[in-house]
């Protein structure tokens, strides 16, 4: 018989469980165990999805850093909405995380930003995030003059960039069995903050 996971095996805050299940994603052979799909949407409910990194979990939500200029900020500028989904392939677990989504505040965003590698910011002021460039030498060009402008100093946070933190209403914890009856755990929010957890059908 499979071994299956019961409720028993998870914490009563879907958070914690998925630091535990995260914990050991980054300690399996995992490339980039912080990779997720986020996925978004226009006011018209048109989708669209692409990866990025996971920069913190915690009981305040799921943050992430990019342009706030870029594709995925107007979308959620428009629609503040949006789904995440780790999988990790090695362990054979998904987790899908769904919720509304709100700016990091400015201070959050700034620390972030001191702490990344010199042409991560750089790279931050250069490239027009999601707009129509001529060619690849535009931005090394960008990049050139940044550095010479920045030459022997710190690197200030560009006033598009910064974070967002997906609050999460809706937790499923997925692990994959060869039968295909596979295990499904679903937190919900409830209105008084309390989760409660579920068996779903794979």
């Amino acid at each position: 018989m499979e071994d299956y996971f019961t409720r028993n095996d998870f914490d009563a805050d879907p958070v914690v469980q998925f630091n535990r299940w995260y914990a050991e994603a980054q300690q399996s052979d995992i490339d980039l165990p912080h990779a997720m799909t986020l996925a978004t949407a226009t006011h018209d409910g048109r989708p669209a999805a692409r990866m990025v990194l996971l920069k913190d979990a915690a009981a305040r939500g799921f943050t992430f850093f990019t342009s706030y200029s870029s594709d995925k900020a107007r979308q959620l500028a428009d629609n503040p909405f949006a789904a995440l989904v780790f999988y990790w392939d090695v362990l054979h677990r998904q987790v899908r995380i769904e919720g509304r989504v709100e700016k990091v505040t400015a201070e959050e965003s700034t620390a972030y930003f001191k702490i990344r590698p010199r042409g991560s910011q750089l790279g931050a002021w250069a490239s027009p995030q999601s707009e129509v460039i001529e060619n690849r030498q535009v931005l090394e060009e960008g990049i050139r003059k940044l550095e010479e402008k920045y030459e022997n100093e710190d690197i200030p946070r560009p006033p598009v960039w910064g974070g967002y933190r997906v609050v999460p209403e809706r937790i499923e914890f997925w692990a994959g069995r060869p039968s295909r009856l596979h295990d499904r755990f679903l937190y919900s929010r409830q209105d008084d903050g309390i989760w409660t957890l579920s068996q779903l059908a794979p």
